[in-house]
C-alpha cells in the first residue's frame, strides 16, 4: 500500500465529483424556492389596485406589467408614470394573471360602493343648506363685511376665518356650477 499514488486523471475526478455534490447540497434550487422566483414574478393584487386607484387612466395589465417588470415595486412604477413617461404596453402574449373572484354575488366589488360617505355632498357636510337658498343675501353680505386681517395669532380666529373661506370657496362653486347648467338649459 506503500505505493499507492493519486494521479492526475483520478485527482481531477475527485474534484468534480467534490464540486457536483457541494454544488447539489448548497445551491441546488428546492421546490420553496422555485415557487417563490415564480411568485417574484407575479405582481400583488393590492399593489396593483393601489396604482390603479392613483391613476385611473392606467389600464390594469398595464400597470400588472409594469410591477412584474420591476419586481413588484410600486414605488418605482408610481415615478414612471408620474414622470410623464407613462407605462409600456404589454406584448400581445403577456396574459396577466385575475385575482380569485367569488361566486357570491353579495360580495362583488360592483354591487358595493368602495366608498361610503356618510354626507353625500359638500352642501350637507358643511351645513350650507340655508346659505345656498339665499344666494343674492350672501353676495350683499360679503361686500358689507369689512376685510379681516389675513392672519391672526388667536387659534379659534384663525379656524372661524378658514372655515369661513371654505365654506365661501364651496358655495362659489355652487354657484358657478348652477349658472352654467343655466347656461346649457338655455342654449
Amino acid at each position: 500500500m506503500a505505493d499507492q499514488t493519486l494521479n492526475l486523471p483520478s485527482l481531477f475526478l475527485a474534484l468534480a465529483v467534490l464540486a457536483l455534490s457541494v454544488r447539489y447540497f448548497f445551491f441546488h434550487p428546492s421546490s420553496s424556492s422555485t415557487h417563490a422566483a415564480s411568485d417574484r414574478n407575479r405582481a400583488n393584487p393590492a399593489h396593483i389596485e393601489q396604482i390603479a386607484q392613483m391613476f385611473p387612466q392606467l389600464t390594469r395589465r398595464d400597470i400588472q406589467w409594469d410591477l412584474q417588470r420591476n419586481g413588484g415595486s410600486v414605488q418605482a412604477t408610481t415615478e414612471r408614470v408620474l414622470s410623464g413617461r407613462g407605462l409600456e404596453r404589454p406584448p400581445p402574449s403577456f396574459q396577466p394573471i385575475q385575482p380569485p373572484t367569488s361566486s357570491s354575488p353579495s360580495t362583488s366589488p360592483a354591487a358595493q360602493p368602495r366608498y361610503k360617505s356618510s354626507h353625500p355632498d359638500l352642501i350637507t357636510r358643511y351645513n350650507l343648506k340655508s346659505k345656498v337658498s339665499q344666494p343674492d343675501r350672501t353676495r350683499q353680505d360679503e361686500a358689507e363685511q369689512p376685510k379681516t386681517p389675513a392672519w391672526s395669532q388667536n387659534k379659534a380666529e384663525r379656524q372661524a376665518l378658514l372655515q369661513k373661506r371654505k365654506e365661501d370657496m364651496v358655495l362659489a362653486a355652487r354657484r358657478k356650477l348652477e349658472e352654467r347648467s343655466r347656461e346649457k338649459a338655455g342654449k
